[in-house]
Order: structure tokens, then sequence, then C-alpha cells
């Protein structure tokens, strides 16, 4: 029998009119909408059923609304399924601000809190650097210690050290790096000059998982500290150390070091498959995870489910 791992997509994956044909077909997801909605006190489900994809796609916005697509199908799948999550699978984990869908889907969290702790997650990533003062940047045919050495020598500017970190170790050869933009353009052009197959910036509103990102990480550190958390009915994977963990204290710290650290994606889908895991689900918009897990484990198999159809075919395999 497969052993399965539930994952949760991040920033990124959003596009209007996510959740719309579950919200039509299942009366499970539309409670997931309205709950959302009625915990952040907007129609966060008509931004993203209707658009407009500019006022879908700022951080505030995206955040909650891929947190909400991604319990929407949980509910789908474990409703049309008959079975609860922890019937099904043996782990879970999320990338960035996936790691709270994975959380809540997990039960460590209730789905109000969830939305409510990304909005203000996303709130307080946007204001934590003025615009444009920061970038991001990714890198695709590249090592992680050869991306820790153009990190390391494009930090040396004119005007002394700047941040650039890495953010996301996603695997498959790609790193993403984050900081003040002048530094990420000198990351840039040395990664050119070094060999590395392509670098190029990112369309994104502000450099996220790196130093530059302390003043969110505080403002998160309060949120979490009056946040209920309980322990996940199964282990969750965590971003910042890419291993198990259960206590409710430890991952309210961890969540808190994930705004300024390294997403280690790669290393998290390496310790599933140590643990046993051979099929990967991943929960709701896009198919950017199953993606990157096929790179980092071409033996496991890998189904996204973020529609009706592609549901019913998880279904089956269950």
């Amino acid at each position: 029998m497969p052993v399965h791992a539930f994952i949760f997509p991040g920033q990124g994956s959003q596009t209007v009119g996510m959740g719309r044909d579950l919200a039509a077909a299942f009366a499970v997801a539309r409670e997931v909408f309205e709950e959302v909605d009625e915990s952040l006190k907007q129609r966060l489900s008509r931004l993203m059923f209707e658009g407009p994809a500019e006022e879908l796609t700022l951080t505030e916005n995206a955040q909650p609304a891929l947190f909400a697509h991604s319990m929407a199908c949980l509910r789908v799948l474990e409703r049309e399924g008959g079975h609860s999550l922890a019937e099904i699978a043996v782990i879970v984990a999320g990338h960035s601000l996936g790691e709270y869908s994975a959380l809540a889907a997990a039960g460590a969290i209730s789905i109000g809190e969830g939305a409510r702790l990304l909005q203000l997650r996303g709130q307080a990533m946007q204001r934590a650097v003025p615009p444009g003062e920061g970038a991001m940047a990714a890198l695709l045919g590249v090592e992680l210690d050869q991306a820790r050495e153009i990190c390391a020598a494009a930090a040396i500017g004119p005007n002394g050290r700047e941040v650039v970190d890495i953010a996301n170790d996603n695997g498959g050869g790609q790193v993403v790096i984050s900081g003040r933009r002048a530094a990420v353009e000198r990351a840039l052009e040395l990664a050119k000059a070094r060999g590395v197959r392509r670098a190029m910036v990112l369309p994104v509103s502000a450099p996220f998982h790196c130093a530059l990102m302390a003043p969110a990480a505080e403002v998160m550190e309060e949120a979490l500290a009056r946040t209920e958390l309980s322990a996940p009915v199964v282990p969750i994977i965590a971003n910042v150390t890419a291993a198990k963990v259960s206590d409710p204290e430890t991952i309210r710290e961890l969540l808190v070091r994930q705004v300024t650290e390294t997403v280690r994606w790669r290393e998290s889908v390496e310790t599933m498959v140590g643990l046993g895991v051979d099929s990967f689900i991943e929960l709701g918009a896009g198919r950017v995870l199953a993606g990157l897990v096929r790179r980092i484990a071409p033996d496991a198999t890998t189904h996204s489910a973020g529609a009706p159809a592609e549901i019913e075919q998880v279904l089956k395999l269950l």
C-alpha cells in the first residue's frame, strides 16, 4: 500500500477563478470559503473567484486565499472519501505559507485562525521592506553550496555588506535568493559569470525569507504567542529544520523563524521519503510542488488535487 504525505503550496500558485468549481460542486467547500470570509471580515472568496488579478496577487490576499483553497480541497477529499486526514496521510508539509495549511489540515490551528494569521503575515511581510528596495531571484541549474558562495560574494557592495540570503532550496537545482535589490542584482551577474544555467529576477512584491523580514518576524511572534496551537494529528515537516515536529511550542517557534530563514523544501521531501513516504498528494492551487517532488524523488508518485476532477482521481487511489 502507498504511504501518503499531503503537501500544500505556497505563494505564486494563485489564479483568478481558484476554488470556484469546488464551491459550485461541493457544499463543504462553500462552508470553508464562508468560514474564511467571516474570519477576515471580507469577501475573499469573491476575489478568488472573480479577481481582479492585481488585487488577488497582493500578499495579504494571496496568502489566505491559497490557504482557503487548500483547506477546501482537503475537506472535499475527506467528506467524499469518508476518511479523515489521519487515516490517509502519515505526515504533512507545506511550502512557506503552505506550512500554515499543513498545520490547519492536521488540526493544530483552526481554519479561521490560520486565515487571520496569514493575512497578518502578508501585511507584515509587505511592510517590512519599502517597495523597490528588495528583490528575489531564481537560480536554475545550481547546487546549494554554489548558491551560498554566490550570495556571500554578492553581499559585499560598494557601501559595505548588504543582505542577500538563500530563501528557498527547492530541489532539482532550483534555489531562490532574497535580499537588497542591489545585492540580488550582483548575485545574478555572478551566477551568470560562474556558468549557472539560468538566473532571473522574480515578480514578487517583497524579499521573503531573508534577514530583511525581521520586522515581520516580530509581528508574527506576538501574534503566535496569542494563538492557541494543538498537537497535530500527524507530524509536520517544518520548513526551517526539514525535520518532524509535533510539539506546539516548537511549532510556534519555528513559524517565527520561518519568516526570515530558508524554506528547506528539498531536504523536507528527502526527510519524508526517508520516513517511508512514496506518494505525495498536493492539495490546493497549481502543481508546483508535485513538479518539485518529481525532481527530488523521481521514484515517488505525485498527484495534484485542486479541482473537482483532480480530487475525484485522487479519491480513486485512496
